[in-house]
Order: C-alpha cells, then sequence, then structure tokens
C-alpha cells in the first residue's frame, strides 16, 4: 500500500503504512479544527514531539484505549509512565529505531517543552520516518535552523512545515526552511488553530512553489494525502 497522510489539524498527523498507524502530536480535544475526537481515534505508535498541550494532547488517553506505544524522548518517557501509559519507547535527539514496520529518527527542534503539570520534558524534537522507502520530516514545532540542509540530504519525499508563526517558524522562515530542507513535497500545518497564527496558506504555497521545486499539498483538517 502507498504510504497514506491524514492531517487533523494544528500538528497532528496520522500515518498509516503497512503494519501500522502512526500518530504524531494528537491534540484533538479543546483544538476547534480537529475534525475528528480523540476516542475515534486509532493508533498502533503515538509520537510526541514535545510535553506541550497542543502536542501532548489526548496521547494517555488514545495510548490506553488502544494498547498503543507512545514514542518521544526519555523525560516524557517517565511522566507518561506515572500516568498509567504502559507501553512507551525513549529515544533522543540524533538517535533512531527500527521498528517492525520502518525506521524513526528524532532531530533536533528549537523550541520548550514543559510538561501540561510544568514538569521537565526534556528536549523537543522533530521526526524523520523511514517507510517503505519515502521519508518524512515533520518538524513539529521549530523555528529555523541552518542544519535543516543536512536533513534534506537524506532525500526527503514530504516535509511537514509549521507556518503559524509567533510560536514557531513564521511565513518567510518556512519558505526558508524548503530551500534549506528541498523536499518533494510540502505540507504546511501549525496554522490557523488559533487567531495568533492566523495564516493564508494557499498564499504560502504559491510562493513556495515560485521559489523552489517542491510541490505544496495544503490539506483540510481531515484530508489526506499518498505518496
Amino acid at each position: 500500500m502507498a504510504v497514506k497522510v491524514t492531517w487533523h489539524s494544528h500538528a497532528c498527523l496520522l500515518i498509516e503504512t503497512d503494519g501500522a498507524k502512526l500518530l504524531v502530536d494528537p491534540f484533538l480535544t479543546g483544538n476547534p479544527l480537529a475534525p475528528v475526537s480523540a476516542d475515534k481515534v486509532e493508533a498502533d505508535y503515538i509520537f510526541v514531539s514535545h510535553g506541550h498541550g497542543d502536542h501532548m494532547g489526548d496521547t494517555v488517553e488514545i495510548a490506553k484505549r488502544c494498547d498503543a506505544t507512545v514514542v518521544s524522548n526519555f523525560e516524557i518517557q517517565n511522566w507518561l509512565t506515572g500516568q498509567g501509559v504502559q507501553k512507551t519507547h525513549p529515544l533522543h535527539i540524533g538517535g533512531g529505531f527500527n521498528f517492525p514496520w520502518g525506521r524513526v529518527k528524532l532531530t533536533i527542534a528549537h523550541h520548550g517543552s514543559a510538561l501540561p503539570d510544568g514538569s521537565y520534558g526534556g528536549n523537543p524534537c522533530g521526526f524523520i520516518f523511514y517507510l517503505q522507502g519515502k521519508k518524512i520530516y515533520h518538524a513539529c514545532d521549530t523555528g529555523l535552523f541552518y542544519d535543516m540542509k543536512l536533513i534534506g540530504e537524506e532525500g526527503i519525499d514530504l516535509a511537514v512545515i509549521p507556518i503559524g508563526d509567533n510560536f514557531t517558524m513564521g511565513p518567510e522562515d518556512a519558505l526558508r526552511a524548503v530551500k534549506l530542507i528541498q523536499p518533494a513535497q510540502v505540507l504546511p500545518i501549525h496554522y490557523n488553530t488559533f487567531d495568533i497564527i492566523r495564516q493564508d496558506p494557499s498564499s504560502w504555497a504559491k510562493q513556495v512553489e515560485e521559489e523552489t521545486g517542491a510541490g505544496v499539498r495544503v490539506l483540510k483538517p481531515g484530508e489526506s494525502l499518498e505518496l
């Protein structure tokens, strides 16, 4: 099967590959744009980029209901264990692991990571997914950094890039990120969930396509693309 990527708004992706459903940053409850409720999502693995509530989201509830394995940094894993999550797999930045369905590597991200109760959430991260010969880079919450050029040397098929500004890269820096990464396709995320991060993704997409060789896929919440 093709790798199917569904955007559930904000930074939440559902990636479906042979043998597994991978859910990233499942902020659904309290998300005004979420196209699905937390009790309707199915996941075999959940990936948490950092501890903020709009990324940790419904991780605990979904993990318990689906008996899913949660993948994140060591500090977040310890916190999740304390919340009663039974299956966790700790990774850290620069490290990767070969799962039965593919490989995942953690990348740097310039952001914060306090957990919902205020405890320390370790360093934030992004993810590179290696699935069925395809490579997906989910930058998660980050500012622009030059090492994105090194990530691009992996040969990225889909780069998932925040454009909302204020808390992450804005449109101008996100365009510069695409130029560094040089992916085949780009999916803009982390915008319009709240007024403070309101952006025009179609205008941004036009500029990206005019100035880079990447194709841009602007999805509505709940829509999907295939690789």
